[in-house]
């Protein structure tokens, strides 16, 4: 099978670069939802009950909840407004995530924010759950929210994130097409491509962390004060991570009816002024970071990559990797692969699992398939061609008669004991360190050395995958 989750990303040390050498790019998110909230006067079902003051509050089946109504209200009569001058007296760049129903409702702010210059992303159709939607449903409210996002601002979106999506979400926003990004993922400091059915999409990845919506949940901020020292911590890391040479981005969510409220309006002030206290700081809408992050890693095709490889080519590639010893490669294609896997360390892995989990007989046979060092097949010029050029990096290809004597002598007495040749990864050793290691390991019972041995052979395959694959 192949594993659709990527576990891997950029590794761990992602290595990227903002505008004019910025050692961090920070992002604001308004998220306007209010308008576009469940409420049966939008025809849902029930009343709204998620981020707001009334913590574990519950939907009202066909009611509307006047308190939980008036708090959304509130969002947009004060809170964004309170937003709006905070940010423009600053002259940050904003995007703004917008629920289309929710604009369609507000026509003040939505000249506000263009005015501004706030890029105005796709929220969806309505700020709603949407994950029992079936795709049909879900690919028409996509659909929908485009053509009216673009009616009521003008212009269709070039962003998107739905927030309470489905697991279909990402593929039918990918599917859909004219989107620079899209941002319902958690998953990286950094923005990644995406791909589904042949096409290939940039994700934004989003913050659940350093966002206002923890004043609305259990064990979030109760405090501006929280919320500054929280938003502050995670820049001053993600700063220094960029100073010493691995830029990321830091997305910062919010919402009009939460940091809009007076208290915590404060300790955003404080941030946004420490975060322009330092220099080589990139403020930049998503809209900003997509067209730049696209222009300069621009998508690169995954085919060649072994998890994405047919049996026939990953066999013809890696069968040689554990030397004459195929099958290994075969049951690997046939397990579970993923991009995990396609780095050297994570091909190894796939592969050592292999030959860990087979049988005596299966490993003594790949230890077997080894070749003697300085052995006959060498003088023979029959060896394999990565057993030649490891054998000839240690010198082994040129041996005094005394040295390829006393290797001839070992090789005949280890095997006679213990029933296979002696292998040892020789790549950057000498002659001298493999002979020591040869005439220290055949004292060895053959249990321990049998251990011995099929690590080497282990270690034999992370070095062959290295001189193939990225680490």
């Amino acid at each position: 099978m192949r594993y659709p989750r990527d576990l891997q990303g950029y590794g761990p040390n992602p290595q990227a670069t903002w505008p004019d050498e910025a050692r961090i790019a920070v992002q604001f998110v308004v998220n306007y939802e209010e308008g576009g909230e469940n409420c049966v006067l939008h025809g849902d079902a029930a009343s709204e009950a998620f981020l707001s003051e009334i913590v574990g509050s519950q939907a009202w089946p066909g009611k509307r909840h006047w308190n939980m109504e008036s708090i959304y209200e509130y969002g947009a009569r004060a809170g964004f407004w309170r937003l709006h001058r905070l940010f423009t007296d600053r002259q940050v760049p904003v995007t703004v995530y917008g629920v289309a129903t929710a604009l369609k409702r507000s026509p003040a702010q939505v000249v506000a924010m263009q005015d501004a210059g706030w890029e105005i992303a796709s929220h969806g159709l309505k700020w709603i759950e949407h994950k029992d939607f079936s795709v049909e449903r879900e690919r028409a409210e996509i659909a929908e929210a485009i053509r009216l996002h673009t009616i009521v601002t003008g212009e269709p979106p070039r962003g998107w994130y739905t927030g309470r999506c489905s697991e279909n979400t990402l593929d039918l926003v990918t599917k859909a097409g004219g989107f620079d990004y899209v941002s319902d993922s958690y998953a990286d400091d950094l923005p990644y491509w995406h791909e589904h059915e042949n096409r290939h999409q940039l994700v934004i990845p989003y913050t659940l962390d350093a966002n206002d919506m923890r004043f609305a949940t259990a064990q979030g901020f109760n405090s501006g004060d929280q919320f500054f020292s929280y938003l502050k911590d995670s820049f001053d890391v993600l700063y220094a991570e960029g100073k010493a040479g691995s830029p990321k981005m830091m997305s910062i969510g919010l919402h009009c009816r939460l940091a809009g409220r007076p208290g915590r309006a404060a300790a955003l002030a404080r941030f946004i002024d420490y975060v322009k206290s330092h220099d080589r700081v990139w403020l930049a809408r998503r809209i900003d970071i997509a067209r730049y992050w696209a222009e300069t890693y621009p998508f690169q095709s995954n085919d060649g990559r072994p998890s994405r490889l047919s049996e026939e080519v990953f066999v013809a590639r890696f069968g040689g990797i554990f030397e004459h010893s195929d099958w290994i490669a075969k049951r690997a294609f046939a397990g579970e692969l993923s991009p995990a896997n396609d780095t050297a360390t994570g091909l190894h892995a796939a592969l050592t699992t292999v030959f860990r989990e087979a049988g005596d007989a299966e490993r003594l046979a790949v230890l077997n398939a080894h070749p003697d060092l300085a052995g006959k097949l060498a003088q023979a010029k029959r060896l394999t061609e990565s057993s030649t050029t490891e054998q000839a990096s240690a010198g082994l290809d040129a041996l005094t008669d005394r040295e390829r004597e006393r290797f001839t002598e070992l090789n005949a007495a280890y095997v006679e004991k213990f029933g296979f040749p002696f292998i040892i990864a020789v790549r950057g050793r000498s002659k001298d360190d493999i002979l020591a290691a040869f005439e220290s390991r055949i004292g060895n019972d053959r249990e321990t050395e049998l251990e011995t041995a099929c690590r080497q052979v282990e270690r034999i395959a992370l070095l062959r995958l290295r001189d193939m694959l990225p680490d």
